[in-house]
């Protein structure tokens, strides 16, 4: 089976990061844990859900007596969604001696796969790789699910600072479930309209089209498809933007959003204790459902406190060692435990927003919804 896709990227991912390194700080009463994030510029959508995920967690651990018999306290550096704050941003809470639970790392200062390995064994990854795990799974999924014959598939990559795993990954993944790539496109993610871009797509007649793309590229890509009256049998992504808690909404790209692909490492319905717990606080506290941009902050805090836990030191050392041998079996973001070279292991989940919800609807074992293929033409909307 050949499969004709239209693929579209935008290269600043979203990584969770956990580095081993703490003191007792504050006078001796609390446990403060450094946080990077970007809580104003482009990317602060995520900012605003990982703050508030670390929030819960917090509050959490110390309704539980807080950590080595002292209250955790959070020390949030705002990397303001450029990349040479957040470089700033990990030397100054590493230089502190705080743990340092990381947000948004943009590509063109450290590529996710350059930047990982960089990071030896002092640096602890409670999500996947972005690329590298979800590419691969929704390969699959786009070859389970169609049962169409295509030939050609078009690529489209941001500009300013394309990742240099993000093509050559997808490139991969496309050629081992029989996806042609056959152009590639790229597009400005500050630029107002990408209806020139869309144009080539359009002009290239895919059944699929492809985004990797944060939440006002997202939004805008949606909604100037419909404009163009651009009807593939359905629309997928890479996650970010299009996985986003408000991407379905009428702050996102509301009925625009309907029929899409995404990939998600985690969703209130997941069958993991706990996650509906979450979404029950969340929405308590914020008024919104979280996506699991929110649920991974609150993840990579609660392992930063195990760690601490079990190693009964805020020493770093002993932390890392911790955090090594950590096997948590079951968490609202499922098991977590860490292989070699600090990745956990985690499942991603395929979904379809229907009816303004994300749906799972693949794999299978974890799906409560049947995917909608094709989409409705715009027109028939």
């Amino acid at each position: 089976m050949r499969h004709k896709t239209a693929l579209a990227s935008q290269a600043v991912f979203l990584c969770v990061l956990l580095a081993a390194g703490c003191q007792n700080k504050g006078g001796g009463d609390t446990v403060r844990i450094g946080v990077i994030t970007s809580l104003t510029g482009s990317l602060a959508a995520f900012g605003e859900a990982h703050k508030n995920g670390y929030a819960i967690a917090r509050d959490e651990i110390n309704a539980k007596g807080g950590l080595l018999g002292k209250k955790v306290e959070l020390d949030i550096y705002d990397d303001q969604s450029k990349p040479d704050q957040a470089v700033q941003g990990v030397s100054k809470l590493v230089d502190q001696g705080l743990i340092v639970n990381g947000g948004q790392i943009a590509a063109h200062a450290f590529t996710q796969v350059t930047f990982w390995r960089l990071s030896g064994t002092n640096m602890y990854r409670v999500r996947p790789l972005l690329l590298t795990s979800t590419t691969p799974s929704l390969g699959s999924f786009l070859v389970e699910i169609t049962t169409f014959d295509t030939e050609a598939v078009a690529f489209a990559s941001r500009v300013a600072d394309a990742p240099v795993a993000g093509p050559s990954t997808m490139t991969a993944a496309a050629k081992q479930a029989g996806i042609d790539l056959v152009a590639v496109e790229s597009y400005e993610a500050k630029s107002p309209d990408y209806k020139a871009v869309l144009q080539r797509v359009k002009k290239a007649n895919p059944e699929v089209i492809y985004f990797c793309s944060y939440l006002l590229d997202a939004t805008t890509l949606m909604r100037q498809a419909r404009e163009m009256d651009l009807n593939p049998k359905y629309y997928t992504s890479a996650g970010t933007g299009f996985a986003a808690a408000e991407f379905p909404t009428p702050k996102g790209a509301g009925k625009n959003a309907e029929y899409t692909f995404s990939v998600s490492q985690w969703l209130p319905e997941a069958k993991w204790a706990g996650s509906k717990e979450f979404d029950a606080e969340y929405f308590k506290r914020f008024n919104s459902h979280p996506a699991y941009h929110a649920m991974q902050a609150y993840s990579a805090l609660r392992v930063a406190a195990q760690a601490i836990s079990d190693a009964k030191s805020a020493e770093s050392g002993k932390i890392r060692d911790a955090i090594k041998n950590l096997n948590m079996d079951m968490t609202p973001f499922g098991p977590i435990r860490f292989d070699a070279i600090g990745q956990n292991q985690h499942p991603v989940l395929i979904t379809q927003v229907q009816g303004g919800k994300y749906r799972v609807v693949y794999p299978a074992e974890a799906a409560d919804s049947k995917a909608i293929i094709p989409a409705p033409r715009w027109s028939q909307r």
